[in-house]
């Protein structure tokens, strides 16, 4: 799955993926003028491949080659399979009769399962194809980009143009940030501390200088708990919303009462949803009462999502006398000058 276009961590995942499937590399690697392989800033330009793209192919012994520019066979013999591809998903989708999934992960199984039948039928070809190929390194090669960032007040940072939140805890840290086609790994010197989903700029010219958030509720909680109000004007409040009964309840509330109001009970639903990690219970129950034509009564969910009391168990601990220890203190057998005993131990 290839989620930000053609970037260099999307063809270094995706190649990797598939000699590793595969079981060995081959000593050429051909693709066309893809621009996370190659500058193409002019004809002249012999030497023109990146040099991660260059470092990519050097680790798994293969040669970096591309079609001709202006043979169409040559191109179309690129182009044809992804055709070919991308009319049998849109076959399965039909079978299917949906295009909606729940998440990611479970499109990306749709895909292999794909991409899985119509490899069986390749099986014997590609075993004869296999005897040909290089043996695989020990290990996988860099398929992600690398940035230094620092974390702000406002408990996030920002990373070309997009703003990521992390927790409260790494304000004024320096993280190492490990850019990957679908999310972000964060680390604080060795240690992996957050991991986002990667944030993507819109395309269109309108949109053009605009900064997209990636934001988690549950890092910034603690900052809106002290200030409520902060909410009303906040430039990732859309974003803040885990789902949409809470987006809801927010239009809601600020309809009918005051601001500051508003601002209050919609932070303490968060707030409920993060101490209690009852997000998804406490959406069902916002929508049910939203259908109903009433608002949100913070005091009644709080009484309704309550912590359950769990009784404490009462432990009676005996303490021998400490008299009785000097009995672990004597004995009657003669300790030598190394400080061994001969016999049993005191």
């Amino acid at each position: 799955m290839v989620l930000g276009g053609e970037s260099f961590t999307a063809l270094a995942t995706g190649l990797q993926n598939a000699l590793w499937l595969l079981g060995g590399a081959p000593g050429e690697h051909r693709s066309d003028s893809l621009s996370a392989a190659f500058r193409n800033i002019e004809d002249s330009t012999l030497d023109d491949q990146t040099r991660r793209y260059e470092a990519l192919c050097a680790h798994y012994g293969m040669q970096p080659t591309r079609n001709n520019r202006g043979v169409a066979h040559e191109n179309g013999s690129i182009e044809a399979p992804h055709g070919h591809l991308k009319a049998a998903l849109e076959q399965a989708l039909l079978l299917r009769g949906a295009r909606d999934f729940s998440d990611l992960p479970g499109y990306r199984r749709f895909v292999d399962e794909i991409i899985g039948r119509a490899n069986a039928g390749r099986r014997r070809v590609v075993d004869v194809e296999r005897a040909a190929l290089q043996p695989l390194p020990p290990r996988r090669t860099t398929d992600h980009d690398e940035a230094l960032v620092t974390v702000t007040r406002s408990g996030g940072f920002l990373l070309r143009r997009v703003f990521y939140t992390v927790p409260s805890r790494l304000i004024g840290h320096r993280l190492r940030v490990r850019l990957y086609d679908d999310r972000l790994e964060c680390m604080l010197g060795a240690t992996l501390v957050a991991t986002l989903p990667r944030g993507r700029l819109p395309r269109g010219r309108a949109d053009r200088g605009r900064i997209v958030h990636v934001v988690d509720y549950h890092h910034v909680i603690h900052a809106l708990r002290r200030k409520p109000g902060a909410l009303l004007n906040l430039a990732y409040r859309d974003q803040l919303f885990p789902r949409d009964a809470y987006r809801h309840s927010w239009e809601a509330l600020s309809a009918a009462y005051p601001a500051r109001t508003a601002c209050k009970i919609t932070v303490g639903l968060l707030e409920l949803a993060h101490d209690r990690g009852c997000e998804v219970d406490l959406a069902v129950e916002l929508e049910r009462v939203l259908a109903a034509g009433a608002l949100p009564d913070l005091a009644r969910l709080q009484h309704h999502f309550a912590a359950t009391a769990i009784p404490i168990p009462d432990v009676t601990v005996h303490l021998p006398p400490i008299a009785s220890y000097d009995a672990l203190l004597t004995t009657d057998t003669p300790i030598t000058s190394q400080g061994t005993s001969h016999g049993a131990a005191a």
